[in-house]
């Protein structure tokens, strides 16, 4: 297999290939009879980013033609590539979109958060369907961006935050709009995470050699440059700045979701975070943040609060002796002025609590319209179906949210947000991570 290590200005690229996609800027799966397709027709699908969880995301993808792949870790993909042998393989997602592109249909992006944007901007602006691991971005600039992408070119998008398909969030909010616990003015989230290395204040300061199997400058992408370390790879980017958004960017999109979108939420007008062990090299070990959201409609302003590396909420008073919080990844409590309700991760175990407030509670009809499965509901989408349900119109804005604890973080101080023009009012420098520098040679 050819290596595609060059950087190529992303203009010039979209250039080179507007010729080769003048005749598939609409893709082959949205021509059927009628202007329908039959749902039995098989979309032709590519993965960028295929080892850990890009592996599981291309299986995922049912009957789809998997027709390339990309990655530039060739040892972490090999069972990929040995799976899909009939696949074309490549380094370089530009280099792939370029060859490829007249035989994909939909793309799978699955690699560290800040590679997420630009390999997803250059999907969509080739008409192709994106599923894109959470966070969706890196910065919020990012997430704001590639929503309006998706809008732009009329593709079908999902997030890759598994549990907004799931009944447990449909519950929450179907519960909440039904005021079985009243007007909720405070919710608490938390996490168990991080379970990767933060907190870290410089570099490592040997230089190991890159291995054969590895195109480190590709992996890089859009970061600065710095020497490779395995410290950063393939699995303990996260916790690193330059590539990964921490524990709010890796649990928020999971945890945050219920909150997001049982109580309607949009911009913040305030976020104040405290840390430990925070620097300019990396998240913190444990952080506590607090957001205040405004009135929407006939709700009221709400504070919601996030705790992670072993910070926690008080244990509420209705809470039953030997009842765990939440789950083992985290949970929700949400407390409303008729009583409290709470959930794990993804909204799953919801429950009014005490339990013998939830025996009493009839619970209302469903309203909200149930998922076939999160990968199943994109492909449909592909198809010509209705929007998944986290696609980029709802998994943008939640990104956004999620995002902004890390500048205030980052920060050091209580920011005030303007979320329509995406604008710290209060601490002009923390504008600086609301859109971050690339690396010459890289462009959104």
């Amino acid at each position: 297999m050819k290596e595609y290590s060059s950087i190529m200005n992303r203009r010039d690229f979209m250039g080179a290939a507007a010729a080769a996609m003048a005749f598939t800027i609409v893709p082959s799966y949205v021509l059927g009879v009628n202007g329908k397709t039959p749902p039995s027709d098989k979309l032709n699908a590519a993965g960028i980013g295929v080892g850990g969880k890009g592996a599981g995301d291309i299986r995922a993808l049912g009957d789809s033609n998997i027709v390339a792949m990309c990655d530039v870790d060739l040892e972490r993909a090999s069972w990929s590539f040995g799976e899909f042998k009939k696949a074309k393989k490549y380094t370089d997602f530009r280099r792939m979109l370029e060859k490829e592109g007249k035989n994909i249909d939909i793309v799978t992006i699955s690699t560290p958060d800040h590679t997420h944007a630009v390999a997803a901007m250059a999907c969509m602006e080739m008409g192709k369907g994106v599923y894109v691991q959470k966070p969706l971005s890196h910065d919020v600039f990012e997430a704001r961006k590639l929503a309006e992408a998706a809008r732009k070119y009329k593709v079908a998008t999902q997030m890759g935050n598994q549990g907004h398909s799931d009944e447990g969030i449909r519950l929450v909010k179907e519960w909440i709009a039904d005021g079985a616990i009243g007007k909720v003015t405070k919710v608490h989230c938390w996490t168990n995470r991080p379970v990767w290395p933060q907190g870290m204040k410089k570099r490592p300061s040997r230089t190991p050699v890159v291995p054969n199997t590895l195109s480190w400058d590709l992996w890089l992408g859009t970061a600065p440059y710095r020497p490779y370390h395995p410290d950063y790879m393939p699995s303990s980017w996260r916790g690193w700045w330059d590539f990964g958004t921490g524990v709010m960017g890796d649990m928020g999109c999971h945890i945050f979701d219920p909150v997001f979108w049982g109580l309607d939420l949009g911009h913040p007008t305030s976020i104040d975070a405290q840390a430990s062990g925070n620097s300019d090299e990396s998240a913190p070990k444990s952080s506590k943040v607090t957001y205040q959201f405004p009135a929407r409609g006939d709700m009221p302003a709400v504070e919601v609060i996030w705790y992670d590396g072993g910070n926690m909420p008080e244990r509420p008073k209705e809470l039953e002796a030997g009842r765990r919080m939440g789950d083992s990844d985290g949970g929700c409590l949400f407390e409303g002025d008729k009583g409290k309700l709470m959930c794990g991760c993804y909204g799953k175990g919801v429950r009014i609590i005490p339990e013998t407030k939830m025996k009493e509670y009839k619970r209302p009809a469903k309203t909200i319209a149930r998922s076939k499965g999160h990968y199943v509901d994109w492909l449909e989408a592909c198809k010509g179906g209705k929007p998944a349900s986290s696609n980029f119109d709802y998994a943008g804005p939640l990104t956004e949210v999620v995002l902004l604890a890390n500048i205030a973080l980052r920060a050091g101080e209580k920011i005030e947000w303007d979320g329509p023009n995406m604008r710290v009012t209060n601490v002009p420098e923390a504008n600086a991570y609301v859109r971050r520098l690339y690396r010459g040679g890289w462009n959104l």
